[in-house]
């Protein structure tokens, strides 16, 4: 779970990091295990989403709550 900022920023850099991985990997008709090596890519780029999304949730939720204080 993305728990501050800081981490919040490293998952971003993350996902940009393993999409552009992704499409060199997608151009490369002969790269080694591609399929493996795009169905684990996919796998980290959903979860990143996933956290990013949930403290993006998270964050919404609690200044919402701040403001009805």
């Amino acid at each position: 779970m993305v728990a501050n900022e800081r981490e919040y920023q490293a998952a971003v850099g993350q996902l940009t990091e393993l999409e552009l991985r992704l499409r060199e990997v997608e151009r490369s008709p002969d790269h080694p295990n591609k399929g493996l090596t795009k169905a684990g890519i996919h796998k980290m780029i959903a979860r990143l989403h996933e956290e990013l999304a949930e403290h993006d949730g998270y964050c919404a939720l609690a200044h919402r709550t701040e403001r009805e204080q």
